[in-house]
């Protein structure tokens, strides 16, 4: 099966029309044979992008979850008949979507089913509930759902390290292409149906972390977003992970991702930085990162519930019903409730020993407070799950027993499964809720307890409250919980530390009633204002955004496997061709010819070991200025001292040191002064400071030049050296504000100079000194690699305009490397350019050559 625009491009193919609009079609299934896919590279990943013309003009939106929001059934005769779960999140967020929206989903289901009847079934999902199966073979999902999946990430998000095959699994090469074979079949059911340049696609979850690679490798310009439901871990926990550059260059391939909390996105961040390189920026509100030309938008929104259904499940007969019978039992009694599911995250041990700490503190309180904790089945599987229910029940029979008395038992523990009716009836009766999870990415309970709390008017006739009277709650919630920031009238407590947990569920009992309607009703406007509905909508609107800029970026694809990423440029920043710019170097009589070294001439950049000039290097730089139609300068942050040395073999060879201050027209010239000085007595102000900050900051260093003094932690940790880099900054615009210098920061640098001094410098005493000599260029070519020779590029540009160029000028301003520049054109390395330069040196001699008068013994051989 193709998806829609490969079928556009096969009619095209065939001279056919492309007429066909949303007609039902039989989709064929997508193998899904299990194996290892070592590159998970296939013959078209990179021959497709999204230029592919649509016929679909419907905005469509496509979720892809682990599973669908499909309830299977299986009837007496064996034929399987299918429902939506109400339940399901995926489900639920079409409230956020717009009615003219049309939504599909992609996702497997939870019953094993033949492949004899995955056609027929999966046709039937696609007609009646627009529903893509991804069927899986179980010795794969169990491989990628409790082995990868739960095993080894799972544990890790939840800050668990597998320090021995106990805790946690131990990586698993085999485990991990299980997860990666499914998140590809995914990534194929995900192509049947969609239109790239019209759908946008919503990933959901820690279970498809790689699939956005697998979609932008298809479709460079697709419309993607990825939410995160569970935590994301620190740096020093998620570096542990072999596969961690893998999953983070995958998620950056979105367009937008998603997390509950700002914690969250500050790890994601920050594991970004430390392992990628990467910085993030914050404009107007928006979180951002620059990866490739791409900004990647962060999103910080915790989902909410979905109130509609609440309300209708508390409206349910059997809902009243069953809160009398609770109120009933409970008469007399204050109950605290507790929801979990029975895993080792949870805390529920923890919120036991913290029951009896509070009995055994307050006796008084015995025969009065019963706690209700309701252990859903756990969801993974394992010997820790069963030492979780062993720890639990052991727990609850000692404090019954020691506790508990005639018709009292002080823990209630419902570890049976309860229909959402029943959970819905103890969350009415329960005076206060407890969430002690040690790790939890959301948890919606607080939610839900809260909107239970608020009734209606067939509770309150029951509960026999007065209809117009104020509705109360207490929480008390773990402070490692996402729900936890945004229910500030909660009790935080570290769920680790017993005796904090048993005061704070003392203080819930205690508190006046006053004050728990206060707290109720804070809680209750911000649950009922952000449920699920306004989460997917804010989520949905800040991927529109974020997608805004996909029509006019020419994009296309770099990378194998796993290591695939996009570049996104301006239509107009294409990579210089050598056999153009040759031909136009031949064509022009006055060339300006301006290079920076470190990082586009040397061989790594400015701080390498290995950054001096080769013999070649030198060789090239020589020819070139023989030519005596060109005018050759190279800028350098290096000091004066360094390029006299470097280059002394080089006699027409115009220098620049330090960022263009210092300038030498060439080897028999002297060093001259881009701008006037005065004196330099801010550095025995600047100096101390810098010296502070490196002392303080392990791995900077200073470097002390004639112009400028430079603190570069790029050898210290990059999130300290970061903050560090503000402070300083920060700290020198302070003292020294009344200089007349500049306090700058750069790629892991913070630099003061003086005010003015920068490449752009160069580049006009370059073209004023052509000017004065008589020379009107007729071809610039100005390399650089960093934002410092974007002034040079700048000043190139507008140069185009005005009287210092020929007016048939051609101008090549030509940075390394495929991003974002003021720059037209680009090479890719070093290599290239020195390539490039070896073509111009060659035509150079070529026409030296051809300008020599004939030899002698041409001149015979000729006459003969």
């Amino acid at each position: 099966m193709v998806s829609r625009s490969y079928s556009n491009l096969l009619d095209l193919a065939s001279g056919q029309s492309l007429g066909f609009g949303r007609e039902r079609r039989r989709f064929s299934r997508v193998a899904t044979v299990s194996g290892a896919l070592s590159e998970l590279d296939d013959d078209n990943s990179n021959s497709v992008g999204s230029d592919a013309p649509s016929s679909l003009s419907q905005e469509r939106m496509i979720i892809v979850g682990n599973q669908l929001p499909i309830r299977s059934h299986k009837r007496d005769n064996g034929e399987w008949y299918f429902s939506w779960d109400e339940d399901s999140l995926l489900y639920q967020l079409k409230d956020g979507i717009a009615q003219d929206v049309e939504v599909i989903y992609v996702g497997s289901l939870k019953q094993e089913i033949d492949v004899s009847e995955q056609d027929d079934i999966a046709q039937t999902l696609l007609d009646t509930f627009k529903c893509v199966p991804a069927f899986i073979p179980p010795d794969l999902f169990s491989k990628f759902y409790h082995g990868f999946c739960k095993q080894q990430l799972w544990p890790l998000f939840h800050y668990m390290l597998p320090l021995s095959p106990d805790l946690g699994g131990r990586f698993d090469r085999s485990l991990w292409q299980a997860y990666l074979s499914v998140n590809k079949i995914f990534a194929d059911k995900v192509m049947e149906v969609i239109s790239p340049d019209d759908d946008f696609v919503w990933v959901h979850d820690y279970h498809l972390m790689v699939l956005p690679t697998f979609l932008r490798k298809r479709f460079n310009s697709v419309k993607l977003g990825f939410f995160l439901h569970s935590p994301f871990p620190s740096s020093e926990i998620y570096r542990t992970l072999p596969v961690r550059d893998d999953l983070l260059r995958a998620l950056l391939n979105s367009d937008l991702i998603g997390f509950h909390t700002f914690d969250y996105a500050r790890h994601f961040l920050s594991c970004c930085s430390r392992m990628l390189g990467l910085s993030y920026q914050s404009k107007r509100g928006y979180i951002g990162l620059e990866y490739y030309g791409r900004t990647v938008s962060i999103k910080i929104l915790p989902v909410g519930i979905h109130i509609g259904q609440l309300q209708y499940v508390l409206d349910l007969p059997e809902t009243v019903s069953r809160i009398a019978e609770l109120r009933d039992q409970f008469r007399g009694q204050t109950v605290m409730l507790g929801v979990d599911d029975m895993d080792i995250f949870k805390g529920i041990s923890l919120k036991l020993l913290a029951m009896e700490q509070l009995l055994l503190q307050h006796p008084e309180i015995r025969g009065k407070v019963v706690l209700v904790q309701i252990a859903n089945p756990a969801r993974g599987r394992g010997r820790d799950v069963q030492e979780v229910q062993s720890e639990t029940f052991t727990a609850m029979r000692r404090i019954n027993e020691s506790f508990g008395g005639q018709g009292y038992n002080p823990v209630v523990l419902i570890d049976s499964p309860l229909q959402f009716y029943e959970r819905i009836a103890f969350y009415v009766i329960a005076e206060c809720c407890l969430v002690t999870a040690v790790r939890d990415g959301m948890n919606l309970i607080p939610y839900e307890y809260i909107i239970c709390r608020q009734g209606n008017e067939k509770l309150n006739e029951t509960l026999g409250l007065d209809q117009s009277g104020p509705r109360k709650s207490m929480l008390v919630l773990s402070e490692f919980i996402g729900c936890s920031p945004s229910l500030s009238g909660a009790i935080r407590v570290n769920p680790w530390n017993i005796d904090a947990v048993a005061e704070a569920m003392d203080s819930a009992l205690m508190v006046s009633e006053a004050e728990k309607q206060l707290r109720h009703e804070k809680h209750y406007k911000y649950v009922s204002t952000h449920d699920v509905a306004y989460w997917a909508r804010s989520f949905i609107q800040d991927l529109e955004r974020a997608c805004r800029d996909h029509e006019r970026r020419r994009c296309w694809g770099i990378g194998f496997g796993l290591g695939f990423r996009v570049i996104a440029l301006d239509p107009s920043f294409k990579k210089l061709s050598v056999e153009h710019i040759v031909s136009a170097y031949k064509r022009t009589k006055s060339r300006a010819i301006l290079l920076d070294y470190d990082g586009a001439m040397g061989s790594s950049g400015s701080n390498s070991i290995s950054a001096i000039p080769t013999a070649e290097t030198v060789g090239l730089l020589n020819s070139l200025c023989r030519d005596p139609k060109n005018v050759v300068f190279l800028v350098s942050v290096k000091e004066r001292d360094i390029l006299s040395e470097w280059f002394s073999s080089c006699d027409r060879l115009g220098l620049a040191a330090e960022h263009g201050y210092f300038l030498r027209q060439n080897r028999e010239g002297d060093w001259e002064t881009c701008i006037s000085v005065p004196d330099f007595d801010w550095k025995q102000t600047a100096e101390p400071v810098m010296r502070l900050y490196m002392e303080t900051t392990d791995g900077s260093t200073i470097e002390i030049k004639e112009s400028s003094i430079v603190w570069n932690y790029q050898c210290a940790d990059p999130d300290f050296g970061f903050c560090q880099a503000k402070e300083l900054l920060d700290h020198l615009e302070s003292v020294l504000a009344n200089e007349p210098v500049s306090v700058k920061s750069g790629q892991h640098i913070v630099e003061v100079k003086p005010q003015g001094v920068n490449k752009g410098l160069v580049a006009e005493r370059l073209l004023e000194t052509m000017r004065q000599r008589g020379m009107l260029p007729d071809f610039v070519l100005c390399i650089g690699d960093d934002r410092s020779d974007e002034d040079m590029f700048g000043v190139i540009m507008s140069a185009r305009e005005g009287p210092a160029l020929s007016p048939v000028a051609e101008v090549f301003p030509c940075t390394v490397g495929q991003k974002p520049s003021k720059a037209k054109y680009y090479l890719e390395d070093t290599n290239e350019i020195l390539r490039m330069l070896q073509g111009l040196a060659s035509a150079s001699e070529q026409a030296t050559r051809n300008s020599l008068p004939p030899s002698p013994a041409n001149t015979s051989a000729t006459t003969e």
